[in-house]
């Protein structure tokens, strides 16, 4: 028989063990629905909007981004007819275009000129506002690192490569398949960037991107990625589809959505192109990165077996409601503002609000608020695959702004009568306004439909940032700052310090923490570059200005390690202990370099000095003087030799010689991880001027006839007169390399000539450049060359010596051997 103090600890045990399995279900079921945060956008929306900023200002103006047709796309022009229904025809002559899709910065990426030509510019462009969304978001992307960033592009066409196609096939080379292929666009993100997370590309039809954004957030909760960049993407470049969509009766004859108007007529179409940076909530608050909303669930499901394969669904548009606000685990009375799919068709408008009612409308009713809705196609037209990229970057700004932007003007005339309004308590709003003030939380959601029955709703929650941090940063007093900047080019590198100089010359004194702290933390470093301190905005940017005028053009080389030169034997170590003292206190990200078992000051320097990078030998009795603390390194660039005091007279001087000395070790070549460097309070700012891609046009020609030659005769580098030199004797070195090296010009496209010094990777070439090349030669020349004897990352110089000794060795061979 079981005495009373077993039966006791027996209870004890299985109460504990019962505790445990309730704590561990509190936290599976919490990660289940973990909070998203919202962190980093960049964008490219009709006519110009190509920052967060401008599409806010956009939203709240009156303007819409309706355009003819441009002239770069005569294909959609030719085919224009005003006549509904005629075959082969569209009756659309306007739509939201973005003013220019055809430029690009190769260099930056990587890439040759002749792929970028043949790149659908939905790639390129994505390439550039996902760097965008990093930079916005605080990440910096070093290629050294493979960050764990999962990209989740929406996307539904890629009509470019449609100018490269012909009877005879000619004009198609390798990059005919990587150029367009949609699984690319999502592919090339990660590829260039190096990234280690999943790559998932969507097609839903106009729900795509949204779609993207569900699979993220999963991804993001389960632990696939630590950061996920949620894309989408629309371009018009092809008459097919224009023609096919308005043989459906579709589209608007007006060209432009007039979302739940009483004039809607069929939906308008545009463009756009953007990128979202999201990462767990705890993640971001703990790295702190801006957080400009938070996804707080989110769900997907089907129409099934519909009245058709396009026609929409509302009680499965109900159904995928209800459960993203159970994912969110939210109350649909505290919804104030739901951003609709709202293509303006007399068929999908009323099925929707139809939906949103049965979904929310009782809720909405019991509370007496009405419910403000409304759908950017109003204003920027239905881009189609990435329309829900362009409603969640809306909904974003909102939720920031805590401003609902007008949904329809006084002059689009009266609501769609075949809604219900007098019963639901439901509204279109005419004008700007505040968020309404009775509603508890400041919740939105986003629906998205696509036309293959996939229904897509998210709901997001405005960022309560922490007070008491925010008190923290804003108490902080005047103190010495580090400002860093880089970029690949001197031109590049001037635009950023006179962007950066301007913000700050806007900026408040409390802001100038959190600016340099995301300069220095947030951003990848280059080789051209500049580096300031100082204790106010306005110094920063006069010193920036100064420093841009008169740096040099030339690259930095990069400087592995320093020398610290530290007190001599017997030497007084005091001012030293004192000063390392001092800088513990001005940054705290440094202390932990210092905690441990007490050891010398000159170690703990060393430490110190290890933690934000710079790596150091050490060096007895300074080279100006018994007690010298100093840094110095050798400048591959001038060959001369740099040396910065880091301990003066006083013990507080220790900060601000840190800062100067930092500031010239980055300038000089150095590469410091200066996130230690965060004062209290400090944030990654979101609103910074982001990278200044160059502006260099790449674009193939849409050809209205077929032909067998190249679109404008620059898309593959086929033609005779190339301005190459005759092929020369096989035995004749000189002449040879010269022959080479043009021909791997040509083949790159290259607007210079190729640097024999780098490999053929480092120029932006690969396997499929390496085939062109090998293709090119062997036109005139026998190579018998087999593909290990030529690895594409050695030096040119090299790759073109063995391909000449290969060359040479086939000429001696007679022809009727080499047969």
């Amino acid at each position: 028989m079981v005495d009373s103090p077993e039966i006791r600890r027996l209870l004890e045990d299985q109460l504990r063990l019962s505790q445990r399995l309730k704590a561990r279900i509190r936290e599976l079921e919490g990660a289940r629905h973990a909070p998203i945060a919202v962190v980093g956008m960049g964008l490219r929306f009709p006519p110009d909007l190509d920052s967060p900023d401008r599409y806010w200002d956009f939203l709240r103006g009156e303007e819409t981004a309706v355009s003819e047709i441009p002239g770069d796309r005569p294909g959609l022009r030719a085919v224009y007819d005003p006549v509904v229904g005629r075959p082969g025809r569209s009756y659309v002559d306007r739509g939201g275009f973005i003013s220019d899709i055809a430029h690009f910065d190769a260099e930056f990426f990587g890439i040759t000129h002749r792929e970028a030509k043949l790149l659908d510019p939905q790639q390129r462009m994505l390439l550039e506002t996902a760097w965008e969304a990093l930079e916005r978001g605080g990440v910096a992307v070093r290629r050294s690192e493979r960050l764990n960033v999962g990209v989740y592009l929406g996307m539904m066409a890629s009509e470019y490569s449609e100018r490269l196609e012909d009877s005879s096939r000619t004009r198609i080379d390798p990059y005919y398949t990587t150029g367009g292929g949609l699984c690319f666009g999502a592919g090339r993100i990660s590829h260039v960037m190096d990234f280690s997370g999943p790559v998932v590309s969507v097609d839903t039809a106009c729900s795509s991107s949204l779609t993207a954004l569900h699979l993220a957030v999963r991804g993001l909760r389960n632990g696939d990625c630590r950061y996920a960049l949620v894309c989408g993407s629309n371009l018009l470049l092809s008459a097919n589809l224009m023609v096919s969509l308005c043989q459906t009766r579709a589209l608007s004859p007006a060209g432009r959505c007039k979302s739940f108007l009483a004039s809607a007529d069929g939906y308008g179409r545009a463009e756009g192109v953007g990128a979202v940076l999201l990462m767990r909530l705890d993640d971001a608050e703990r790295g702190g990165h801006p957080i400009l909303a938070v996804v707080r669930g989110t769900a997907a499901n089907h129409d099934g077996a519909a009245s058709g394969l396009t026609a929409p669904n509302g009680p499965a548009q109900q159904e995928v409601i209800r459960a993203a606000l159970a994912d969110a685990r939210v109350d649909p009375a505290d919804i104030g503002w739901i951003e609709a799919h709202g293509t303006g068709t007399a068929l999908g408008d009323p099925i929707e609000i139809g939906a949103i009612d049965g979904a929310v409308g009782d809720a909405i009713r019991a509370r007496g608020v009405p419910l403000a809705l409304g759908s950017v196609k109003a204003r920027l037209n239905h881009m189609e695959a990435a329309s829900g990229l362009a409603a969640l970057a809306k909904t974003v700004l909102m939720l920031r702004h805590g401003e609902i932007p007008a949904a329809a003007s006084e002059a689009d005339g009266d609501l769609n009568p075949h809604i219900p309004w007098d019963r639901m308590n439901f509204t279109v709003p005419r004008r700007n306004g505040p968020w309404p003030r009775s509603l508890p939380r400041r919740i939105a959601s986003v629906n998205s439909f696509g036309m293959s029955g996939t229904n897509v709703h998210a709901v997001l929650e405005a960022y309560e940032p922490d007070e008491a941090e925010e008190a923290a940063a804003l108490s902080t007093g005047p103190r010495r700052e580090l400002l860093t900047l880089s970029a690949k080019s001197p031109e590049a590198l001037a635009d950023l310090a006179g962007a950066v100089g301007a913000y700050l010359n806007k900026a408040e004194p409390a802001e100038m923490p959190s600016v340099c702290h995301t300069l220095r933390a947030g951003r990848a470093v280059f080789a051209h570059r500049l580096a300031v301190t100082g204790t106010t905005p306005a110094e920063l940017a006069e010193r920036l200005a100064e420093e841009a005028a008169r740096r040099p053009l030339t690259p930095v080389t990069p400087v592995r390690s320093a020398t610290l030169w530290l007190p001599g034997d017997g030497e007084d170590t005091g001012p030293l202990a004192r000063a390392v003292a001092a800088l513990a206190d001005a940054f705290p990200g440094l202390r932990p370099a210092l905690d441990g078992a007490p050891d010398s000051p000159g170690d703990r320097l060393t430490r110190l000095l290890g933690r934000i990078g710079v790596r150091v030998r050490r060096r007895s009795g300074g080279p100006a003087g018994a007690g010298t603390v100093r840094l110095e390194w050798r400048s591959e660039r001038d060959g001369g030799t740099r040396s910065v005091p880091l301990v003066g007279d006083a013990p507080e001087q220790a900060p601000e010689l840190l800062l100067d000395a930092l500031a010239a070790w980055f300038a000089g070549g150095g590469d410091p991880r200066l996130d230690a460097l965060r004062a209290p309070g400090a944030r990654l700012v979101a609103d910074l001027p982001t990278y200044p891609f160059r502006r260099v046009r790449f674009w193939i020609d849409e050809p209205l006839e077929p032909s067998a030659g190249a679109a404008d005769g620059t898309a593959t580098a086929e033609a005779d007169d190339t301005g190459r030199p005759a092929p020369p004797d096989p035995h004749d070195r000189d002449g040879m390399r010269g022959y080479l090296l043009a021909v791997l010009r040509d083949v790159l496209d290259a607007p210079d000539e190729v640097d024999p010094g780098l490999s053929l990777l480092e120029i932006g070439g690969d396997s499929f450049i390496f085939t062109l090349y090998l293709t090119k030669v062997e036109e005139h020349f026998q190579t018998g060359t087999p593909p290990e004897d030529l690895p594409i990352d050695i030096p040119v110089a090299q790759l073109v010596e063995r391909l000449i000794d290969h060359i040479a060795e086939m000429a001696a061979v007679p022809a009727e051997s080499r047969a």
